[in-house]
This record gives C-alpha cells, structure tokens and sequence, in this order.
C-alpha cells in the first residue's frame, strides 16, 4: 500500500478510518471416521471478526449511531432494518478479508479524560449465511482480493534482505 494513504475497514456502510487492530478467527467442524481414530475436517463452522477502532472528529456520534443500527440496538430502526438483514448481512471489506453475510454481535464504546473528541470502540462479527449464493460471492471476493493484494509490494519486499529481521548479512 501506497505511504500515507489511509484504506478504511468497511462495515455495511460504516467506514472505520482509524482502526488500531482487526482478528478474523475460524473454526472448523472435526467429523470422527467410524471405526477409526482417525478424524477428518469436514467444513468450515464459525468466522468471527474483531475490530478495535476509534471513532474521531465532528461525524464520531454518526458513526455511533450507525453501528447501533446495523446491530439493531435501536428499537426504532430494527424494524426498518431487519427486512433488509433477511436477504444478505453485512458486508466487512479491508485488507485482510472480504466478508459478506456478518452480523455484528456485540459494541462497545468508551470515551476517557484522555480522548474527550474520540470514541473507542470494539466490534464483535460473526458469519450467518444467509444463502449459499452469498456464500459463495463471499469467497470469491475474499479469493480475488488475496490474489490482488499478491501483486501489490509490501513493505518487507521493499527492506534488503540484510536488514529484516532474521536476514542474512
């Protein structure tokens, strides 16, 4: 990625531009082979996502807001939101992941002494296809955004070999 550019996370059209740290995790469902000890993995099961970000500047409490509704966490919108949620869920797009299908389970924010004009959030993600054309529209993006970051340079690829870390002298 270009210096000084700054590519926001995307969650369903709430743009986070300033995001301190992102975990996806994976499950997998393990089926025991009869008759055997041995075991096999079948499918996969779980996909959470984990967004810690902070909300900053005059459109913070928007941002706010807007996660609150795509959580549904407002009586008012949740019944105009929730027809929508029946026919796909939220999509996640940044740069380690293209998700679609997400539901956000859980927000938390925080205000402190320390950052009086920003929030603090933290956002739980979990998978809930809802069709398998979505599911598989999931996997092809998140396979063509892997395969095009594969031709972007990163920054180790930029440093001689002689100073990374673990380099040759």
């Amino acid at each position: 990625m270009p210096a000084g550019v700054n590519v926001p996370v995307l969650i369903g059209a709430v743009p986070l531009f300033t995001v301190t740290s992102l975990s996806l995790s994976e499950g997998y469902q393990v089926a025991r082979i009869a008759g055997s000890r041995l075991a096999q993995l079948v499918s996969p099961t779980t996909r959470t996502i984990s967004v810690e970000a902070v909300l900053v500047g005059r459109t913070r409490l928007l941002s706010k807001k807007g996660l609150e509704a795509m959580a549904l966490t407002s009586r008012a919108l949740a019944g105009s939101t929730a027809p929508l949620m029946k026919a796909a869920g939220l999509p996640v797009v940044c740069g380690m992941t293209v998700s679609l299908d997400m539901q956000i389970t859980s927000l938390r924010f925080t205000q402190s002494n320390q950052k009086r004009d920003a929030l603090d959030v933290t956002i739980s993600l979990e998978q809930v296809p809802r069709s398998s054309l979505t599911a598989i529209l999931g996997d092809a993006l998140d396979l063509a955004l892997a395969a095009g970051s594969a031709a972007i340079p990163a920054v180790s690829e930029m440093i001689p070999p002689g100073r990374q870390l673990g380099g040759g002298l």
